[in-house]
């Protein structure tokens, strides 16, 4: 008979497989379509008669096209080939609407060679933005001289109020595909995805679809944006081509929707971007691993909470375990969070955090709660009294401390004060997190390495349940992969890596000292042997 917390255990990682068996369902559905079968109404590409096509690009403050003569030409590339590749970078002139704070739209058409796209009845055409609004980066100063950045100057030329308001951005490039493969679709059955980008003709009998154009949005970067000014007159705009295959376009177009829907809910334009940073120059197969690293961390965190929280909730005492410890942990996983927040992380890496630091929060809570009690209680019931391992453990704790503080005291000082001469921050409350968590991931590495030397000097290491150790491996690999596919702060990044090398010396203390299950773990779990019966008198 299974327990409450395994049913919902495995409830919980049922429904995760289904629910990674859909999405790749889906995704191969998105990636296959299948061709006309000749029995139905088919549809045949335009490109298979090889057109002579021209491709031109276009500016206007208006975001419908209106006279030929309120529209300028930025690129025009004539005997355009569908099959080559090019990238162009073109001086676009500013209208002064746009540097008053206006938007620019630019209008892409692909039609026949020699004809002007607006006498042309085969021309396809798409309009994009080249402008976006977004509230500057905060400045950044030289806390005790008061200096800013050098391209900061100007802004600090600004009311205060401006600053805190969205002003015009330019976008510098321009990313353009068009679907090449000679695909015959089923007019019974076209894709809803592609079918918004078709433009069909009748010629004969038979009915053709013109080369299908497409933006590629997700190459527009938050980090490659530049403030318009009003003393800026032209802009550089890189405009780069390639084909695209019919599976890839499909993928990308639920893509691009898929972070309009993120936008939509709320979603600000930087944490659009985290996501944006995933799918662009990564190749199919890097994003399907992208997709699994994430569901399996997302998993893992989960039960990593779980499971946390259904210890600490049967916890009835704090016997075994360092209340200094559990502080800590809360500080610093409290201090991570707020870090990440003024850093302005992906909310992938941030709400994960927040959910932890606010457990931490509830176990500082409870523990306190369980300590008072137990004080109360200890005269009366000798709960304080320690075996000869626990004090063994508690004096080689405080001995692997004292030597570890010796290095690490200085170092967190001397980088603090580095940090306040010689690096640029927004505020002293934004030196102060930094410095605070460059402690905390410092003496994080610290915390971790005491538990090594105890097992050094006992020659031993404490039980572990294989369930627990499983979800610890997972999860140290598993982050070494996200870390690479988020954006984080570097420092976030290389805590990783520092879990890998304490993981790794546990490994071969592992397999090299034996496991004694009377030792408290790092959970307060002990594993103590059930004695064995004594034989029988014969």
């Amino acid at each position: 008979m299974w327990s409450g917390r395994s049913s919902f255990t495995s409830l919980v990682v049922g429904v995760f497989v289904v629910y990674v068996v859909h999405t790749c369902w889906v995704m191969y559905g998105i990636v296959y379509t299948r061709p006309c079968s000749g029995h139905g109404r088919c549809i045949q590409p335009y490109l298979a008669q090889r057109p002579k096509l021209q491709l031109s690009v276009y500016t206007t403050t208006r975001s419908n096209l209106g006279a030929e003569n309120n529209v300028d030409l930025v690129l025009n590339v004539e005997d355009f080939d569908v099959e080559s590749k090019f990238e162009r970078t073109v001086n676009v002139s500013v209208p002064k609407k746009t540097r008053n704070n206006g938007t620019l739209y630019a209008y892409i058409f692909l039609h026949h060679a020699g004809i002007l796209p607006w006498n042309d009845g085969k021309q396809v055409h798409l309009v994009s933005p080249l402008t976006t609004y977004m509230v500057p980066k905060p400045e950044e100063v030289n806390l005790l001289t008061g200096e800013p950045a050098a391209q900061q100057i100007e802004a600090k030329k600004k009311p205060t109020s401006a600053l805190d308001e969205p002003v015009s951005h330019w976008r510098p490039r321009l990313t353009l595909n068009v679907m090449v493969d000679n695909f015959v679709f089923d007019g019974a059955s076209l894709p809803a995805d592609v079918h918004r980008y078709m433009k069909m003709i009748q010629l004969g009998k038979t009915v053709h679809y013109l080369p299908i154009l497409f933006i590629d949005q997700l190459s527009n970067r938050v980090k490659d944006l530049m403030v318009i000014n009003r003393s800026s007159t032209e802009l550089p705009l890189t405009v780069s081509y390639d084909k695209i295959s019919l599976g890839r376009l499909r993928f990308w177009i639920h893509m691009q929707d898929a972070v309009y829907s993120l936008q939509q809910f709320g979603f600000s334009e930087k944490d659009a971007d985290e996501v944006k940073g995933i799918f662009v120059d990564t190749n199919l197969y890097f994003l399907a691993l992208t997709f699994f690293v994430a569901a399996f961390h997302l998993l893992f965190d989960f039960l990593a909470f779980k499971n946390d929280i259904s210890f600490w909730k049967k916890k009835k005492s704090m016997i075994g375990m360092s209340t200094k410890a559990v502080l800590w942990r809360c500080f610093s996983t409290v201090v991570i969070f707020l870090f990440l927040l003024d850093e302005q992380t992906s909310l992938l890496v941030l709400v994960p955090a927040g959910i932890g630091a606010a457990i931490e929060l509830w176990k500082v809570k409870k523990a306190l709660k369980m300590t008072v009690v137990w004080r109360g209680l200890q005269p009366t019931f000798q709960f304080g009294t320690y075996s000869e391992s626990e004090k063994k453990t508690e004096e080689y704790d405080t001995q692997a401390m004292r030597y570890l503080s010796y290095l690490l005291y200085p170092l967190c000082i001397g980088g603090a004060v580095y940090s306040l001469l010689n690096i640029k921050y927004k505020s002293w409350y934004s030196w102060l997190i930094n410095s605070f968590v460059n402690g905390v991931y410092a003496f994080g590495f610290l915390f971790m390495l005491p538990q090594l030397f105890v097992n050094y000097k006992m020659k031993s290491v404490a039980h572990l349940p294989w369930k627990a150790f499983t979800y610890k491996a997972f999860n140290t690999f598993i982050d070494d992969v996200f870390a690479f596919i988020i954006t984080m702060p570097t420092s976030h990044r290389l805590a990783c890596f520092r879990d890998d090398v304490v993981f790794l010396v546990y490994l071969y203390q592992r397999w090299l000292y034996p496991v004694d299950k009377s030792r408290v773990n790092e959970f307060g779990e002990s594993y103590e042997e059930t004695p064995q019966r004594k034989p029988h008198a014969d």
